[in-house]
């Protein structure tokens, strides 16, 4: 999910011909976010995703696009998961 998340963040930015940096400077967000954001190291609240759309001029649905009922989520990045047999 954070993959798709930062490859529709990318996508977007991209669209509306704007750097990371320049997207930083209107949202308040550093670079380096952005940056592993679109990397898909970052898990955005739903409020990033409001001001990120803000700032984009879209919706926060279109950081979910291309979500299909047969895609699984990126496991949890939590060591406390139990190993699967």
């Amino acid at each position: 999910m954070r993959r798709l998340v930062g490859e529709n963040f990318a996508r977007l930015r991209k669209a509306c011909g704007l750097t990371q940096e320049q997207v930083s400077e209107r949202s308040g967000f550093s670079q380096q976010y952005l940056s592993g954001l679109e990397k898909g190291y970052r898990n955005p609240t739903v409020i990033t995703l409001f001001e990120l759309a803000t700032c984009l001029e879209t919706t926060p649905d279109e950081f979910l696009r291309g979500v299909t009922p047969d895609k699984k989520p990126d496991p949890p990045s939590s060591s406390l998961s139990a190993p699967l047999p």
